[in-house]
């Protein structure tokens, strides 16, 4: 049974994804006068301004991966499998072409028409506005498997292809005729790029080689050559230095001179893959490149020797991040460490405070000198840290443990880099042991200590401001297995260990004593504790997860459903809702208080790390094989969401995972009939007969009823009330609550002064309901319209009753009723007690001497002892209750 409606997570956006395989595309803006760069990432096309490399578009995500990308002045062509799409203002599909049975691979804006080829070897031409084919040619993949495609300036309706046989063909789009065969040079074309000179072509080959070559006279002008394999991206500066840029697939950049015909410079490690996409821009000494690392850079040429320095750069992980988490209360900031080495800091709110912290390294010098290729030196991946943000700017606030390495390294967030210290045990400090290394570590929220266990048991204290080793937890270690995890309460009192033998111990932080060990049922694969409120979560290597209570130490809840290893965990900010995430791509919400699944949702790709925000606005997740970190909304915080439990036969639905724009939380039920579970609750006006309810009247309409006399002597005027000189600007009204007007009179020039003595013996509304209730028994009627006025009006209604007042023994036998019916109904408890204290005030002689009403007076007397001794034994069970939770030592 699957839910209706979206659950309790909504997908928002995608953090730290910039770039991709897709080379990337420049475009012009003219009104705006200004350069716009745009990358593929996964399934939608990213805008960026050149000046800033600010995002300023993102289009709409498309059904597939993005595998090619082109531009002419108005669209952008975006190719995803078999299908081409063109895409208007960066945003929005306006064309799609569908007649490719392969993936399309390369693609050529022409005039009305844009060329694609897919790996099938199949050339179509598409009309851009009527979406047909135009012109569809077929190449035989032994003798001509088309490569590379370029339209060459000047040449009207010619485009030139390359091949993997290395022969080059000039084709007349208009006429599909083949013009001419070049007979190439024997090596796979990997591009073709126009140069400035008309008739002239840089052609990329296979073996390294770059052939300036003119396509008029079919002469090869001059030959240059890379050692780094393929040319994957060639470029021409158009400022006034005739340099031509190569990139290759280890990432290099080689820099020639074209009029000394001779290598001017190489920037290696430009990017850590392949060089996917690089484009001089027109008149300017910037070049943008972008790759697979997921990086895009523009590069300044201002200094000595034709070298390009970084100018602006977008940047994010260039292997899946492992293990990502909040930094700081105001969920702003999430640190993440990835198998590429890095530690990096993601902005939710704008990527301009996107830092990276750097690569893990041994000594930092030998590093920087030997370079990343070659460097020796380099750290492993992180595989667990902590951070803390209370003296950050005074001494190193973060604590990371590498991959099967023994020393744990902090870092320093304020100055972006690695930290002063490496942490680990003296014994070690000569010799390194291959199969020891540390596996789990906290930070104090004092931001003084780290905590390190490692996989042989042993549990370390450091100092973060000196480095020094502060002493060890156990004689010689905590556990006997790997230590699982490692955390310490918010005061510094307990330091909570869980060990691979299926052990957590309880320590005192600062004295090192064993305090209380507990057996699990099964060995721990983490620990994760609530700080705030003492709760510790514990995930098992049987798939299961349970909650302990640090104060009773006991387990007070436990979790079975997942079906796969447990990655991570995290709690609400208000330590409500534990939420997990395993192997079994499923992310899983349980509501500690009822120790319920609340909500469960199944991803494509299994989420590593999971992490929430401090504010509780956010959940963050890391996945498998995926560079970005995901951003999902907490619904509960801006719309109505069901947190009932999931019944037993529910089926989670897969979630797409977020794209880079923000996406519309769209109302799944639209004219269907709303869910049941969505429904706001509506309490009735009575739970259950046996309850005594009180009204929801405001107090001012009941407490003061038996005051009324002294409130009327405080509130006595002090002069007459003056008539109005001219007519008034309101349109007069009847006193009372409810508003309503006075009816228009004629204007009578004699006013009489003699009052009328018609007004005082007409009987009143609430008169008329009480001598019909005699007969029928139905006390609604008078009872809602006594609730309905004020109290003197209530006084006035009240006093009419006796018969000196206009009324008789039997509507008073009839009010005495309708208090009794609201005894037995029990609701509107107050104003039965205020409505008869006031009636009873009123008329207390009449009905001493009336023994009808006396008879009447004695039986509501027992039955309001019985509900008062009911409600008092109640009262008083309850505040036993309250006050020994409030001082008993639990």
């Amino acid at each position: 049974m699957a839910r209706e409606g979206a659950g309790l997570f909504a997908a928002f956006r995608v953090l730290g994804r910039f770039s991709g395989h897709v080379p990337h595309i420049l475009r012009y803006h003219g009104r705006h006068r200004e350069f716009y760069v745009a990358a593929a990432v996964g399934r939608s096309v990213h805008t960026y301004n050149v000046k800033k490399l600010g995002i300023v578009a993102v289009s709409n995500t498309l059904p597939q991966d993005i595998t090619c990308l082109a531009a002419d002045r108005m669209l952008m062509f975006v190719s995803s499998d078999n299908i081409l799409h063109a895409i208007a203002r960066n945003k929005e599909v306006v064309h799609t072409y569908e007649g490719h049975k392969a993936k399309i691979h390369l693609l050529q804006p022409f005039g009305d028409h844009v060329i694609s080829v897919d790996v099938d070897n199949v050339l179509i031409v598409w009309n851009i506005q009527s979406e047909e084919e135009y012109l569809q040619i077929d190449f035989d993949k032994a003798t001509f498997a088309v490569s590379a495609l370029l339209h060459p300036s000047t040449y009207l309706n010619k485009i030139l292809l390359g091949s993997e046989q290395g022969t080059l063909q000039l084709w007349n789009i208009r006429s599909n005729k083949l013009l001419y065969s070049f007979p190439g040079w024997g090596l796979a074309v990997t591009i073709l790029e126009q140069a400035p000179a008309v008739d002239v072509v840089a052609v990329g080959l296979v073996s390294g080689h770059i052939i300036v070559h003119n396509i008029k006279f079919d002469e090869t002008l001059m030959k240059f050559q890379q050692d780094w394999g393929p040319i994957t991206a060639i470029s021409f500066r158009t400022d006034g230095h005739p340099v031509m840029a190569a990139g290759s697939p280890v990432g290099h950049i080689a820099l020639w001179d074209l009029e000394e015909k001779k290598l001017m410079c190489q920037m290696q490690d430009a990017h850590s893959t392949a060089v996917a996409g690089m484009t001089f821009v027109p008149g300017e000494p910037l070049l943008i490149t972008n790759g697979a690392d997921n990086a895009l850079r523009v590069w300044i040429f201002d200094g000595p020797g034709g070298t390009g320095r970084v100018l602006r750069s977008r940047v994010g992980h260039s292997a899946p991040p492992t293990k990502i988490r909040y930094h700081g209360q105001n969920g702003e900031q999430i640190l993440s460490a990835g198998q590429d080495g890095t530690l990096q800091s993601f902005s939710t709110v704008h990527e301009k405070f996107n830092k990276s912290l750097g690569h893990g390294s041994i000594n930092k010098k030998k590093s920087k000198k030997k370079g990343l290729k070659l460097d020796t030196m380099a750290l492993p991946p992180i595989t667990a840290f902590a951070s803390e943000v209370a003296h950050q700017s005074d001494w190193d606030g973060i604590v990371a443990c590498h991959q099967g390495y023994i020393t744990c390294t902090t870092w320093n967030y304020q100055k972006t880099s690695m930290g002063a210290h490496k942490l680990r045990p003296e014994e070690f400090s000569k010799h390194k042991p291959i199969d020891v290394y540390a596996t789990a570590v906290d930070i104090t929220s004092c931001g003084n200590f780290a905590v390190i266990g490692m996989s042989t048991g042993q549990v370390d204290l450091y100092n973060m401001q000196s480095g020094i080793h502060r002493g060890r937890y156990g004689k010689e270690t905590a556990h006997e297995g790997a230590i699982r995890g490692v955390v310490v309460d918010g005061l510094n009192q307990l330091l909570i260990t869980a060990g691979s033998e299926g052990l957590i111990k309880f320590w005192k932080f600062k004295m090192k004593d064993l305090v209380y060990s507990t057996e699990l049922s099964s060995s721990p694969s983490g620990i994760l504790l609530h700080r705030d409120s003492g709760i510790l979560g514990v995930a098992f290597d049987d798939f299961t997860v349970s909650v302990l209570d640090i104060e009773t130490r006991k387990i007070v809840r436990t979790f079975s459903g997942h079906h796969g290893q447990i990655n991570d965990m995290t709690f609400s900010p208000d330590g409500r809702w534990l939420i997990t995430s395993s192997m079994d791509c499923s992310i899983k919400t349980w509501d500690l208080p009822s120790g319920c699944l609340i909500d469960c949702f199944l991803v494509d790709s299994a989420a590593v790390s999971l992490t929430m925000s401090p504010t509780g606005d956010f959940l963050a997740s890391a996945h498998v094989d995926d560079l970005g970190i995901y951003l999902w909304s907490n619904r509960s915080l801006y719309s109505l969401v069901s947190l009932r439990p999931l019944p037993a036969d529910f089926e989670p639905s897969l979630v797409t995972l977020p794209s880079t724009c923000p996406m519309q939380d769209v109302d799944v039920s639209g004219d269907e009939e709303p869910c049941d579970e969505m429904i706001e609750y509506v309490s009735p006006e009575q739970l259950g007969e046996q309850l005594v309810t009180l009204s929801l009247l405001p107090e001012s309409r009941w407490k003061n009823l038996l005051n009324l006399d002294i409130i009327k002597k405080k509130n006595k005027p002090k002069e007459p009330p003056k008539v109005p000189k001219s007519a008034p600007f309101f349109i007069p009204t009847l006193p009372g609550l409810i508003p309503r007007y006075i009816p228009p009179e004629e204007e009578n020039d004699t006013q009489s002064k003699v009052v009328n003595l018609g007004v005082l013996v007409q009987k009143s509304d609430f008169y008329i309901h009480l001598e019909e209730a005699l007969s029928t028994n139905e006390y609604e009627a008078p009872l809602d319209l006594l609730k309905s006025l004020g109290p003197s009006n209530i006084e006035v209604e009240l006093r009419s009753l006796a018969p000196e007042g206009g009324g008789s023994m039997e509507v008073m036998l009839s009010f005495l009723r309708m208090i009794e019916m609201m005894l037995n109904k029990k609701h509107n408890f107050e104003l039965t007690q205020a409505y008869l204290a006031l009636f009873l005030k009123l008329h207390l002689k009449i009905l001493s001497s009336e023994p009808k009403l006396m008879e009447e007076l004695s039986k509501l007397s027992m039955q309001l002892e019985e509900t008062w001794i009911h409600l008092r034994a109640l009262f008083n069970q309850s505040l036993c209750v309250l006050t020994y939770t409030k001082s008993a030592l639990l």
